[in-house]
């Protein structure tokens, strides 16, 4: 009975509806509204985090990274914010025109630009001092729409890339891969030929968008974060592109800084890949938010908002794992060699395919190159196919599914692509003696079929060195 008297005591003096979140320790007097606007012929859904107490209080717009990025996600951004005096928008992430293959940075900074003027418009916000953060991709977001429109006061990133999408994607797999005890060459493999098959597919969303651009149209104080030990973004060369870009705009106050004990998202950790305490999300720790992360960007914003913004300056950035690497290879070139070497190897079966369809007898032949002609075709096939296949998926699911199996510190689908590589070209040395010596034998289409094999085995060698099948 007492416990329920003093349940019931709680419920009273907290309050419940109205609009307000329910009071959380060390938070008591903050505000929390439900809202809802329109961007795109998208209504979107969001929440705005008040300050305690009366006043016009800085605006600011949470843009989270990639994914389908509910507003839940930064829930302890937006509290910290708020906390600070900061009046803060976080929003659902559109699902109209956003998905894993397909996205589009123009309409998600339309979306940010619609919540700016929500914030705007609101009496107890200071419209000249309404802003942006972004998380990750968000950090290109942030910087377009700031590019866009006056009406952005400031942009805060915390994880934003200076790189295209595609090429911090392949630095983030080399990371990945070498936290998964993977050596050799399969990284390379990834970021070169992989990379541009992926490219030509236009199944990789914004691949090659080029945050430069837009950088050198944002005129307003930059503050832009990274996290220490981030690894999914090249940090060190990430914030010397900002730097350069943004001071070729005429920017005066960009600040670079390092988040000490933090990774991608600015949170803590020990490595960049585990989350150190914090909120779950979705069953998963977000990490802690560490006070001198929050302090940085509140600090920052209230001297923004004070009209001394800081003049820039830049942090010196702790070692970078690895440099990144622009995607190589051709999409053209890629796609016509495959074609090349797919067609070549699939020669003789598709004339077995096309005989049995008209019923026609196989001519008789040297039965031991006949059998060479038909392992060759099949083993080629399946090691041309099944590396591009595996590189591909790799990319395709971001490095999400690690690889379990190992040999030789490879994964044990890349060290059987690399057996049947070198498979291929002794194969077609056994089918060369074994055709020079049954020549007398041999009818017109099988010698017909082994000249095609062999070209395409001679040219299959130049391509598995490009796609490391042949390095160690």
């Amino acid at each position: 009975m007492r416990v329920m008297m003093v349940a019931i005591a709680v419920l009273l003096c907290c309050g419940i509806g109205g609009g307000e979140a329910a009071a959380q320790p060390g938070q008591p007097d903050l505000g929390q509204e439900q809202v809802t606007f329109d961007s795109d012929g998208v209504t979107l859904h969001g929440a705005v985090y008040r300050p305690a107490g009366a006043g016009r209080y800085p605006g600011i717009v949470l843009i989270g990274g990639s994914g389908p990025g509910p507003r839940a996600e930064y829930h302890s951004e937006a509290v910290a914010f708020a906390q600070a005096g900061i009046t803060t928008l976080v929003v659902d992430k559109r699902t109209a025109g956003y998905s894993t293959t397909h996205r589009d940075f123009s309409v998600l900074a339309d979306d940010a630009l619609a919540g700016v003027r929500l914030l705007r418009d609101r009496p107890d916000v200071d419209a000249g001092h309404v802003g942006l953060w972004g998380f990750s991709e968000g950090g290109w977001v942030a910087t377009l729409a700031a590019a866009r429109s006056a009406t952005v006061g400031f942009v805060v990133t915390i994880g934003g890339s200076g790189l295209t999408p595609l090429r911090t994607q392949t630095w983030l797999l080399s990371n990945l891969a070498r936290r998964h005890g993977v050596s050799g060459h399969l990284p390379d493999a990834v970021s070169g030929p992989g990379a541009a098959v992926v490219d030509g597919l236009g199944v990789f969303p914004a691949a090659d968008y080029d945050p430069a651009p837009a950088l050198r149209q944002v005129r307003v104080p930059v503050l832009a974060l990274w996290g220490d030990h981030d690894v999914k973004v090249p940090a060190a060369e990430s914030a010397a592109i900002y730097q350069r870009e943004l001071a070729s705009a005429g920017n005066n106050s960009v600040t670079t800084r390092f988040v000490p004990n933090a990774g991608h998202n600015g949170h803590r950790t020990t490595d960049g890949f585990d989350k150190v305490g914090g909120d779950l999300f979705e069953g998963k720790p977000l990490g802690a938010l560490d006070p001198g992360y929050t302090d940085v960007m509140t600090d920052w914003i209230h001297a923004v908002a004070a009209d001394q913004p800081p003049p820039t300056s830049a942090a010196t950035p702790p070692p970078q794992t690895a440099p990144s690497h622009a995607p190589g290879g051709h999409p053209g070139f890629e796609y016509a060699a495959l074609a090349v070497l797919l067609l070549g190897f699939a020669t003789y079966p598709l004339s077995a395919l096309a005989r049995m369809i008209l019923r026609r007898r196989p001519s008789a032949a040297h039965r031991a190159t006949r059998r060479a002609v038909q392992v060759l075709s099949t083993l080629g096939l399946v090691t041309t196919l099944g590396t591009v296949t595996y590189v591909v998926a790799i990319l395709a699911t971001g490095g999400s599914r690690p690889p379990t199996s190992f040999a030789l510190g490879q994964p044990l689908p890349w060290l059987l692509l690399h057996g049947l590589a070198v498979a291929v070209p002794a194969l077609a040395v056994i089918l060369a003696l074994s055709a020079w010596r049954a020549r007398a034998q041999l009818t017109a289409p099988l010698r017909r079929h082994t000249v095609v094999l062999l070209a395409t085995a001679t040219a299959f060698v130049p391509w598995a060195l490009h796609w490391q099948l042949l390095s160690r």
